[in-house]
């Protein structure tokens, strides 16, 4: 009989940090990437898939995040109005110029699960566009995973 057995985390044991990623000179989806791991907490070596073991992520200086190649001109942001011919289209160039913590936040919400413990996983996201954040008082760590 096999005496070990797999260790599987409750959502009581989980001890959330706070981490710090800058965006800065780094491609987008690489920051995004990193941010998804950390956020499922797939860092953690007791990482259970269905239990929210993550951690907080502060992404900042998301405005300074760079798309390789052709990606500013070619890369397409899409929305629906919901109205019939609706459909919204915007380069990456403008949505990063406009607005660039929803780009960075996009990119890492589309690397999470598509069900409601991605949601809640979602929730610990915060993304800046510019250094300045207001979670001084949680005590961030900067990543230097």
């Amino acid at each position: 009989m096999n005496t070990t057995s797999t260790y599987m985390m409750r959502a009581q044991d989980v001890e959330r940090k706070w981490y710090i990623l800058d965006a800065t000179g780094r491609p987008l989806g690489r920051v995004a990437a990193e941010a998804a791991r950390i956020l499922r907490g797939k860092h953690k070596p007791g990482f259970t898939p269905h239990v929210d073991c993550g951690d907080h992520v502060i992404i900042v200086n998301a405005a300074q995040a760079v798309l390789t190649g052709n990606k500013l001109n070619n890369k397409f942001y899409y929305r629906h109005t919901g109205y019939p011919g609706g459909l919204k289209a915007v380069d990456y160039r403008t949505f990063m110029a406009k607005r660039p913590e929803e780009a960075v936040r996009k990119a890492v919400v589309g690397m999470l699960p598509h069900t409601r413990l991605g949601a809640q996983m979602a929730k610990k996201l915060k993304v800046y566009a510019g250094p300045e954040h207001p979670h001084q008082a949680q005590g961030p760590e900067v990543w230097q995973g």
